[in-house]
């Protein structure tokens, strides 16, 4: 039929019929000229450099849009309502709101982070640290704990969570921690500290770090750090030793293999198998996961190392010797350097 008898029998206007010839969908109303404010678009400069200044203040202490009309009607004369204002600035901070892609986590790769929590150790309550190791496509999970973050616990929590596993990652992310990461260079590279670039070197894994003080680069492995201290040591964990509260937490992430998420089909089990796939194989000889210090034994046949003196033999008195501090051991070995 024509646009002529179509809008004749269907009660509406031509030109109506032209717009819905012209889409496959109704367009809905589509604006052709701008919005005009009289009374608010003069003053709309002075509300966004007051929203502007606000982001550099604490939040306690920003702007409400009662407090932006209030100045806007006593330091510049405006005349309009409080409405007008109160809806401007609204779809302003809704413009100035931060925005999220959610991210892709491909099988293989890992995050990894300390967190710490109390727990009560040979019969002490004691603050530990412990190392979390977290693959996102499967969600599954490997942590162990020690008497503090240190180098030689850093490297043994990686050298345990590859035999968990029964791989290597393709890669892992990590914030900016210390112990691998030496300094920050201009162009936003990273150098390694001597250890992790051992220990990057022994595995073939790829480091990557997320943006300083941004916690959501790796959200997975935050959230699994906050998961495990609430599931895991609540009540306090109490065990005589060190070993046998490893040995649980070791069981407890067995244990959640079982476990089905929300949102998935198969359980964390399951899922893992497309992980171990693209786990890189691990080499014959574990990484030797210890703290290495070359210093001079003094006089008094004394070595310090994290300032403490240790007895060595007279022997190597006045000489260089090589100090290896392993966290398994909880002793430190000296070789003499000839």
């Amino acid at each position: 039929m024509s646009r002529r008898e179509a809008a004749r029998l269907f009660g509406i206007n031509r030109r109506t019929v032209e717009k819905m010839l012209m889409s496959s969908i109704p367009p809905g109303y589509r604006r052709d000229k701008e919005i005009r404010r009289p009374k608010l678009d003069d003053f709309i400069g002075i509300i966004d450099q007051i929203l502007e200044a606000d982001r550099l203040v604490p939040k306690t202490q920003r702007h409400t849009s009662k407090r932006v009309f209030e100045r806007l009607r006593n330091e510049y004369d405006f005349t309009g309502g409080i409405t007008i204002v109160k809806d401007y600035i609204f779809a302003a901070r809704q413009r100035q709101r931060e925005m999220f892609v959610p991210l892709s986590h491909p099988p293989g790769h890992a995050q990894a982070d300390f967190g710490e929590a109390l727990a009560v150790i040979g019969g002490v309550e004691r603050k530990i640290h412990f190392s979390v190791m977290n693959l996102p496509h499967s969600d599954a999970c490997f942590l162990k704990a020690y008497p503090a973050e240190t180098t030689e616990a850093f490297c043994d929590a990686h050298v345990a969570a590859f035999a968990f596993f029964g791989g290597v990652p393709v890669s892992i992310l990590y914030d900016n921690i210390r112990i691998a990461v030496a300094r920050i260079l201009g162009n936003g590279q990273r150098k390694r500290t001597r250890v992790f670039s051992e220990l990057v070197s022994h595995y073939l894994f790829e480091d990557r770090f997320g943006r300083p003080g941004k916690g959501n680069d790796k959200g997975k492995v935050e959230g699994m750090v906050g998961y495990t201290r609430r599931n895991f040591m609540v009540p306090k964990p109490q065990f005589a030793s060190f070993e046998d509260l490893n040995v649980h937490l070791a069981d407890q992430c067995r244990k959640r293999m079982g476990d089905k998420l929300r949102g998935h089909k198969g359980t964390i089990g399951e899922r893992f198998e497309a992980d171990a796939g693209r786990l890189q194989p691990l080499p014959a000889v574990p990484y030797d996961a210890c703290d290495k210090q070359s210093v001079r034994v003094s006089s008094l046949s004394l070595v310090r190392y994290r300032g403490n003196d240790y007895s060595v033999p007279t022997a190597f008195g006045h000489q260089e010797v090589l100090v290896r501090a392993s966290c398994r051991k909880h002793v430190s070995d000296m070789t003499c350097m000839r």
